[in-house]
């Protein structure tokens, strides 16, 4: 017997489109390294490297899902790399310090996911004349 919330979730994530999805990692990722930061400080050690190794991971898949042909890729993907480090490190050493530096980036990640929603209501002409204002 399947189950139903299992396949809900599959069809959702299905339907989604690429800057849902996108927003969905960031939200994710911000969630996963909040339970980790939590985790390290109250001493969960296996907790806390579940979801920091999750965060990884996420940050793996949006790295993985750009496209390096658009000039801001480039940023964005030494933005992931940073953040994947800062996790890598707190997962090693989950120490109150490292810690401190998971708690910094999670704004960070909040203000892409809110870059990205915000680009997701816009139309294509909209993003267009914003991109020829910048240049």
């Amino acid at each position: 017997m399947s189950n139903p919330y299992a396949a809900y979730k599959k069809q959702s994530v299905s339907t989604m489109t690429p800057v849902e999805v996108v927003i969905k990692l960031y939200s994710e990722t911000e969630r996963q390294l909040a339970i980790g930061v939590s985790a390290i400080e109250e001493k969960d050690i296996m907790k806390a490297h579940t979801s920091l190794v999750k965060a990884q991971e996420l940050l793996g898949a949006l790295r993985g899902a750009l496209d390096m042909d658009i000039p801001i890729s480039k940023n964005l993907d030494q933005l992931y790399d940073f953040f994947q480090r800062t996790a890598e490190k707190a997962n090693m050493k989950k120490d109150a310090a490292t810690a401190e530096e998971v708690k910094k980036i999670i704004p960070m990640i909040a203000d892409l996911r809110d870059a990205f929603t915000q680009i997701s209501q816009m139309t294509k002409e909209e993003i267009e004349a914003q991109a020829k204002g910048k240049k």
